[in-house]
C-alpha cells in the first residue's frame, strides 16, 4: 500500500518565475530541472531538511489537461482562487517576518488555531500557501 508522499504539484503560470520565488524567497532547494522534450520541463523543489519530497512546479496545459481545462485552471490561479502547500516551520511569527522582509506577500498574519499557530501567504502566481508552527504533540511537531 501506499508509504509515503513523493511529489506534490503546484500550479504556476511561469517556470522560471517560480523556481526563483520558491528557491529565493521561499529557501528551497532545486530537486529536478528537466527539459522534457515535446512535454513541459520537469522542474521540482524541496527542503533542504525533507529529501524524501519534492514540489512538482507545472504549468497547466497538454498533456495534463485540454485546452479549456487549462485556460479554466489558469484564470483560477490569476483569482488566487486555490490553495497549495502547508510548509512547517519552527516559529511562523519569525517565519512571516522573513518572508515578508523578502518581498512575499502575507494575507492572514499568524493566529492562534487548534492545530498550531497558522499564517496565509500568496506566492507569485495567486495561489496560497500556509505556514504552520504545530501545536505541540501534532503529527508534524517532532518535538514530542
Amino acid at each position: 500500500m501506499i508509504t509515503a508522499v513523493n511529489t506534490v504539484v503546484v500550479w504556476v503560470l511561469d517556470q522560471d518565475a517560480a523556481k526563483a520565488f520558491f528557491t529565493e524567497k521561499l529557501g528551497l532547494q532545486v530537486r529536478m530541472d528537466v527539459p522534457s522534450g515535446d512535454d513541459p520541463r520537469w522542474l521540482t523543489v524541496g527542503p533542504e531538511d525533507q529529501p524524501e519530497l519534492q514540489l512538482s512546479l507545472m504549468v497547466p496545459g497538454a498533456p495534463r489537461q485540454d485546452a479549456r481545462s487549462a485556460e479554466q485552471l489558469k484564470a483560477l490561479l490569476a483569482e488566487g482562487a486555490l490553495f497549495g502547500c502547508t510548509f512547517t516551520v519552527e516559529d511562523c511569527h519569525a517565519a512571516v517576518k522573513e518572508l515578508s522582509a523578502r518581498g512575499v506577500t502575507v494575507l492572514q498574519e499568524p493566529q492562534q488555531k487548534p492545530w498550531g499557530i497558522s499564517a496565509i501567504f500568496r506566492d507569485d502566481f495567486g495561489t496560497c500557501h500556509e505556514l504552520l508552527q504545530p501545536q505541540h504533540g501534532m503529527p508534524a511537531d517532532s518535538s514530542s
